[in-house]
Order: structure tokens, then sequence, then C-alpha cells
């Protein structure tokens, strides 16, 4: 297994706080030394049973600590036969536990997470967990990593610490965003264009063409007041700074957690994890076929053949697709609901604005269809989660992975596609498609030869993005929070309803922790999906929700206590295990990094109004183009809405004439074309070329500043820091130089024992003669 373990402590120096002289402050935040005491270092090396003297053994029974040996007994456990039947092995606990010839099979917990154990020799680790990490009060502490890794293994404790550095870095970007959000919040009554939107002789005067065929009727402008002035607090000038903002920090975050990482990989021993990993037992359980291995020239044993693995790729591939291809229909059944409800929601809500009625100021029929359309999307969305991770890990089973880190990394490729195009469709949709594609009122654009294309509020579809994004973050931390707290709680509590042993006043160890809810293999996978989902919302679409990173900071921090709660009270506890790194997550991590850049340059060029709002005020406000004598935002709104003669309709397009308003000649719509009676009426005007020229420079301008920065912090920042390189140096230096002194100690002595034999016989030799 080449478990590394203690040659000699460690004498290097320690690092130093990066506080320097505020130790008073950091104390506050440190957990109690007094009672967790920190762990001492040593220089170390795979363990050797013939070199047992090279080791730094102060007590053979404590020598291997109780995380070291529940691997080593689920190694041999995983591995050993119990039956050979018609040429095929059986072999292995969980093939026992499986088959309902053992109930269960854990390590048992130390002591109750309550209290102390009476007995004098238990190191009551869990108690210490759970009063300095899993309690509430200790919730503005730092965790304690060194005692979360002894107590549960490295891919416990690598998975607490990047949770926690993730949360220490949204701290930063929290902060930057509340202040974005303030300055949108501060200045939205200094908003120009939503003042003429809410005016009544300007927004309460311009007749807006309908937004969908037959029912939906002739509207007033200023129906939208509210969304507007909503919409000025998001996209604001402070937006464009964020999403700036945001595409650095998010490669500072990387940069730095890789560097941390290497710390860890060195204080933790797992440097060289990924030489010792050993196959899986389902893996070498399957192995049939004899190979010869290109290095070696030996035979060895694989599973299946080349053309065996062909196929079995192929099959799983084509099973994803289908799945992807699955949830893409569910989209596009969410778009059908969408412009089938908002027909009814048209003819249903109140077409005019009198600024009294509550319920008719803020649900106006694009609000409506937006909020129903999210929850639905959500519904959808967990219960189509639900069913594949199930398709999944079959899907994984049937590719039979060699190494454990082989199977995570395959089954998290797997379900990060499924749940990228799960949890993200409908926000691309609404940023990148919505309202992009509808022609006119002449001559809309009809969706699957039916419906007719929606189209955005005049203000854009920003809104309504932010809307989704707070939807489905806000529901889904919601929800997995009560569903990490309550169901685990539930089950538990049924469980120890119905214990066998009632007459027993003190149930054996052995027996409460059966009781407890197993982790089961997958368990920390699903932690990891859930965060890297949250870190998808508070990169990708950023900028149209500054506030996403704030949400997210105090959904973790809630989420480091409630995971560390349901692990320390509530769940067995788990087999350790080995990890080096956060493993697959980690270049996920990095692409979501740089499909954000272009994501938030975007949003900001199509989806906002900041560019054409930027155009009129430089280009269309003064001469030649407009009629002011300064730079101004003044009539921005009427140069931003086209006329349509209402006597052009098509009878299909054509909007209800019951709306009171059928006694004007033209209404406007969201577009930058050339008015009726124009040599090219209804063709795109001056404008509208100005605006998308200005769009496709501003996205290539931003994204080439943003990925410049990103690429030279990535050179800057080395992934090792020099002082880990220098330690791990050291440690290997050290570590052979101990290792061949000790080896040489040990031929001396044997060469001065067969020197010293080889005498007497030489003696007993000659003494004959000379006698």
């Amino acid at each position: 297994m080449h478990i590394k373990l203690p040659l000699k402590p460690n004498d290097l120096k320690t690092r130093t706080s990066a506080f320097g002289n505020f130790t008073w402050f950091t104390k506050v935040l440190q957990v109690d030394e007094s009672i967790i005491k920190p762990e001492q270092e040593f220089f170390t090396a795979p363990f050797e049973k013939n070199r047992m003297n090279d080791f730094y053994i102060q007590d053979r029974d404590t020598f291997f600590n109780p995380a070291t040996r529940s691997r080593i007994v689920y190694f041999i456990l995983c591995r050993i036969k119990y039956q050979v039947r018609d040429n095929v092995k059986k072999f292995g606990i969980n093939k026992l536990v499986s088959s309902g010839i053992y109930k269960a099979a854990f390590p048992l917990h130390d002591c109750n997470f309550s209290h102390k154990s009476e007995d004098l020799s238990c190191p009551n680790e869990r108690y210490l967990l759970y009063r300095e990490w899993a309690h509430p009060r200790s919730i503005y502490k730092k965790q304690p990593l060194d005692l979360i890794r002894k107590y549960y293994g490295e891919k416990i404790g690598i998975y607490f610490a990047w949770l926690g550095y993730y949360t220490q870095m949204l701290l930063l970007a929290a902060v930057v965003g509340v202040a974005c959000f303030l300055y949108g919040y501060v200045n939205q009554n200094n908003c120009t264009w939503s003042k003429e939107v809410c005016h009544p002789d300007i927004g309460g005067k311009i007749i807006m063409c309908p937004q969908c065929d037959r029912l939906c009727p002739f509207w007033k402008l200023n129906i939208t007041c509210e969304s507007s002035k909503k919409l000025c607090i998001f996209d604001s000038f402070g937006t464009l700074v964020f999403a700036v903002f945001m595409g650095v920090w998010v490669t500072l975050f990387l940069e730095f957690w890789k560097r941390r990482q290497a710390e860890l990989e060195y204080e933790w021993d797992t440097v060289e994890l990924q030489q010792e990993e050993q196959a899986r037992p389902e893996y070498e359980a399957r192995c049939t076929h004899v190979v010869i291995n290109e290095i070696t020239q030996e035979e060895e044993r694989v599973p299946f053949t080349t053309w065996g693995k062909c196929i079995r790729i192929t099959l799983c591939a084509s099973a994803v697709l289908f799945w992807i291809l699955l949830i893409i229909a569910s989209v596009i059944g969410i778009i059908v609901y969408r412009l089938s409800v908002f027909i009814v929601f048209s003819a249903k809500l109140p077409k005019n604005f009198n600024g009294t009625d509550p319920i008719q100021k803020y649900l106006t029929p694009q609000t409506a269809t937006s909020i129903t359309a999210s929850l639905i999307s959500f519904i959808i969305i967990m219960i189509l989660n639900t069913i594949y991770e199930k398709v999944a890990i079959m899907i994984t089973n049937f590719e039979l992975p060699r190494t454990q880190t082989d199977y995570e990394n395959s089954l998290t490729m797997k379900m990060f596609l499924f749940q990228f195009v799960n949890y993200y469709s409908s926000c691309f949709y609404i940023a990148f498609f919505k309202g992009k594609f509808v022609g006119y009122p002449g001559d809309p654009v009809y969706w699957l030869g039916k419906y007719r294309n929606e189209e955005c509020d005049p203000g854009g579809c920003l809104l309504e993005l932010t809307t989704q994004l707070t939807i489905i973050m806000g529901g889904k931390a919601i929800w997995n929070n009560i569903q990490e707290v309550l169901l685990p709680w539930v089950k538990n509590l049924i469980g120890r309803c119905r214990t066998v042993s009632r007459a027993e006043k003190i149930a054996p160890r052995w027996e409460q922790d059966y009781h407890l809810q197993p982790m089961g293999k997958l368990g920390l996978f699903y932690e990891y999906l859930e965060m890297i989902i949250q870190f998808g919302f508070v990169t990708l679409f950023v900028a149209s929700f500054p506030l996403a990173p704030l949400l997210a900071l105090v959904n973790n921090i809630l989420e480091i206590r409630v995971d560390a709660w349901k692990m320390t009270t509530q769940y067995r506890r788990m087999v350790p295990e080995k990890a080096q790194d956060i493993g697959a997550w980690q270049p996920i991590m990095q692409g979501i990094a740089i499909l954000a850049v272009v994501t938030n340059a975007m949003i900001i060029a199509f989806t906002s109004d900041m560019i054409p709002r930027l155009v009129y005020y430089w280009s269309f406000s003064v001469p030649p183009y407009g009629d002011h004598t300064h730079y101004t935002m003044e009539g921005y709104i009427n140069n931003t809405l086209s006329y349509f003669n209402i006597a052009d309709f098509k009878n299909r397009s054509k909007g209800n004439p019951y709306s009171g308003l059928e006694k004007h000649t033209t209404c406007r719509y969201r577009d930058f074309r050339y008015p009726p009676g124009h040599p090219q009426e209804y063709k795109h005007n001056i404008y509208y070329w100005h605006v998308i020229a200005a769009k496709l420079a501003f996205i290539i301008v931003m994204e080439h500043i943003i990925y410049s920065v990103k690429f030279f912090i990535s050179y800057a920042i080395p992934d090792v820091s020099k002082s880990t390189k220098s330690k791990i140096k050291r440690e290997k230096y050290l570590t052979q130089k101990l290792l061949h002194e000790n080896h040489l100690k040990d031929v001396t002595k044997n060469m001065g024992v067969i020197a010293e034999r080889m005498v007497e016989v030489v003696d007993n030799n000659l003494r004959p003669k000379l006698e």
C-alpha cells in the first residue's frame, strides 16, 4: 500500500503567520491549541517491515494511527476471496454486504460526539471535532484540518480545505459585488431612461405593439415602470467593473489554491500518491485477458481487449449524449411553455397602468411568465438530477476504470456535463437567445412554425436572467440544506426507534454507529458537485447578478458547518482514503473560468442595454444624428423604439383589437429599423449597425484584456511556492541520507560480525598446525 510513516521529527522551520503582529486577531479565529494539540511534523518514507528499525517508533500499538489501521483492514477485506464457483471468483466484503450475508461494514467512531468517553485511553477525537468544528458556536473559527485529516483521512480533509479556501476568497468577491449593487441602487434615481419609461407624458403615451398573435393587446410602455427601475440597479456601470473584477478574481482563486494544495500535499504526504494507487478490486476481479506490457515486456492481465474497450467507450458516450439531449428536450418544453402561457397572461392580466393596484404594478405578463417558468424549470432540474445520478453510476461501472481516482474522475465528467446542461441551459437561453430572433411585428419569426418567438421587456432580458439566477441559486441552496440536515436526522431517529437492544442500558458502539446513515463511496462527490455548480453560477452569469458571491458566501459558511455536523453526528465513519488533490474538479473549474470571460462579455454586450446606451450618448444624442447640443441620455427611449404601421399587420399576427387603443395608427416595438414610408421601411437603420459594431468591438477588447491579465497572473504565480519546493527537496534529501546511513550501519555491523566469524574460523584452522 506504500503507506508513508515517520522516520524522524521534522527540523525545518514552520510557516510564519501572514498577519505578522496581529496575532491577537488570529488567536480569536484559531482553534484553541490547548484543546486540539498541533500535529507534530515528521520526515516520512514508505513503510517496509524489513526496515522497521529505521522508523520513528515510540509505541508499537500507536505507530499505525486508527485511520491507517482502518485503511489496511479495508484493503485486505476488499480483496479476500471467499468462494470460487465455475471458475468465477467471489471476493470482498462489499460483495458480502450487497448479498445480505453481512448487514454492514464500517470503521467505528471512537466515542460519543456529545461527551467524552470514560475510557482514559480514548483520544475522543469525534468529541473534539464536534465541539471545535461542527458546533454552531465555532462558526467563526478556522477548521482543524489536521485533526479532520487524522480522523477521516486525506480525501475528506482536502475537500474541507478547498471549501474553506473557496469561502475565504468569496469574501473579497462579495464585498466588491455588494459595492457594485449599492452603486446601482444609489444611482437608480439618476437613471434618465427609466424616468422616461415611467413618465406619463413619455412612457404613458407610447403605445407598444402586441407581443403575441391575436390574443395579445396593444399596451402602454409605462406598465414596465417598476421593472425598469429594478433594471437600473443591475444594468449599470458598476456591473461592467464587477464583471472585469470577477474575471481576475477567479484566476487568483485558482492559482492561490494550487499553492495551498501543494502545501497540503507536502504536509499530508500525498506528493507521490499517483504512483502508489492500487487497482480497484472490481477491476482486478475482471482481469481475464492476457496481454504483453510494452514497457516491461512481461505478461499482465487486463479486463478487456482494445476492441472491447472501444465498444464500451462508444456505448457509454452514446448513453451520456442521449441524456444530454433529453435535457435539451426539457428546455425546449420550457420554451414552448413560455410561449404558450405568455399569450394567456397577456389576455388575462390588466392592460393599463394606473399606479394604485400593487398586483398590477409588479405582475406584468413578462414577470408572471418568467417566475412560473423558472419554478417549473427548477422542479424539472431536480427530478432529472435524481434519475441521472443512478444512470451515470451504471455507465461508469460498465466502463470499469482501473483505480478509484480514475473511477471518480470518469463519473465526475459525466455528472458535470449533465448538470452543466441541466442547470445552466435555461440561463443561456434567456441570456443569449430570448428576444434576439423575433423579427418585427409585420413579419415575426415563428418557432417550430407555430409559436411566435417571445420578446424581452423594452429594457432587455437582463432582469429576467437575474430572476432566473435568484430562483435557481436560492432554491437549490434551501433545498440542499434542508435535505442534508433533515433527511439523515429523520432516518437516524427512525433507526433508533427500531433498535433491537432496548433491554440494554447502553448500546455498544458498533450498534450505535450501525443506526447512523452510511456516507457511501460517492457521498463526497455530491458535496463537490453542489459547490462546483454554485461556482458556475457565481462566475458565468455574475454580470447580471452582482449579489451572487454574497449569497454563495452565506451559503458556504453554513455549508461547512452543516457538512461537519452531518459527518460527526449523523453519519457512520467513512473508511479513510488518500487523495492528492481535488481531482477532475480542478480542470473543470479552469474551464468554467475561461468560459466565464466570454459569457460575461456577451451578457454585457447582447443581454444588457449598456452598449446601445453608450452609442446613443456618444454618437446619436448630438449632431449629425441627434438634436441635442450636448451629450445626454434624454430621448434614448424614443430613439430605441421603432415605429410600425398597424395597417401592415398580417391577419395571423394582428393583435387583440379590444384593448381600448385601436384608434392609433402606429405602434412601437423594440428594434432599430426605419419607419413606415421610408424607402427602406422596416430595414435595419444606421443606429443598428453602429450598435452591432460597438458590441463586437467591446467583446473583443474585454476578452483580450481579461485573458491577458489572467495569463500574466497564471505565469507570475507559481503553482508551488518556493518554500514548499525547498521543503520537499530537503525532505527527500534527508530521507535518502537517513535510509542510506542506516543501511550503511547495518552493512557495517553485518560486515563486522562476518569479519569476526572469519577470524574465528581462520584462527581455529591455524591453531592445530601451530600446535
